[in-house]
């Protein structure tokens, strides 16, 4: 397989994903999951996602499909189409799935992972996480990885609307 075709390969539905997970149980591997947006990938993400992989075998990522972005994000988001985002999100040789979800929330994709730790980034407490009730019911953890000060993908869309070449002119 080419790389391109391991990239994409690695975009899956939910139903696939059902399928791998019944083989990582099988094997024994330990499943991580994380979701997000992940707009406009930045060091931020990369050091969340790698810290997050370092944990378990396998890393499927949870990413909001566009409609479920401009919910949580408001109208000018996202970014970059879904597609484009699970095409770089999978680029990453770390990850393992990509699986895009609807809802505001991954709460039904996490009750059919069944993560052994699910991760997410920030200010939570784990027990604020959605999906905690889930994966402490079957013994797995909930971790909070730190995220880098100053790292945000609204942070970067600001930086460049406030550039002076963005700035629209009054006339």
């Amino acid at each position: 397989m080419d790389k391109l075709e391991w990239i994409k390969s690695k975009i899956i539905s939910w139903e696939e994903l059902n399928h791998y997970i019944s083989i990582y149980r099988f094997k024994e591997q330990k499943i991580i999951f994380t979701n997000g947006c992940f707009d406009l990938i930045h060091r931020g993400h990369i050091e969340y996602l790698a810290r997050a992989a370092n944990l378990g075998s396998i890393l499927i990522i949870g990413l909001n499909t566009d409609d479920s972005v401009k919910k949580i994000k408001g109208p000018g988001r996202p970014i970059q189409d879904e597609y484009s985002r699970a095409m770089i999100l999978s680029s990453m040789g770390f990850i393992n799935h990509v699986v895009l979800f609807e809802e505001e929330t991954p709460y039904e994709l996490i009750k059919s992972v069944q993560p052994d730790i699910l991760i997410k980034g920030g200010d939570y407490n784990p027990e604020e996480v959605v999906g905690y009730d889930l994966v402490k019911a079957r013994g797995g953890q909930v971790i909070i990885i730190d995220l880098i000060k100053g790292l945000s993908t609204t942070g970067i869309i600001n930086k460049l609307s406030s550039r002076p070449e963005n700035r629209k002119k009054n006339k």
